[in-house]
């Protein structure tokens, strides 16, 4: 798997220990998180568990969405953003 942000330590906390790739977009835009790279290494505690982990931690997924968002709009507009992702996570 490529990303923007794969690696190999997780990427909020640097541990090397039990690493998973996270799409930032999942559902009906996971293909499209990898076709622009917003596939991010995590360690699966800051993946997939309660309370921190992104799947349980509105506020941690949508801090990825937003660092993701900030790099497609690097070489896209705003407008192109929302019509491949379905809506901004940066405020105006």
């Amino acid at each position: 798997m490529t990303g923007l942000w794969v690696s190999d330590s997780c990427q909020l906390c640097g541990t090397t220990v039990w690493l998973e790739n996270h799409h930032i977009f999942g559902g009906p835009y996971r293909k499209k998180s990898e076709k622009y790279g917003f596939v991010i290494t995590l360690c699966h505690r800051q993946h997939n568990e309660p309370p921190d982990g992104v799947h349980h931690n509105r506020a941690n997924s949508n801090e990825l969405k937003r660092m993701a968002q900030t790099e497609y709009e690097k070489t896209h507009s705003r407008t192109e953003f929302i019509s491949e992702f379905g809506k901004s996570y940066l405020e105006d």
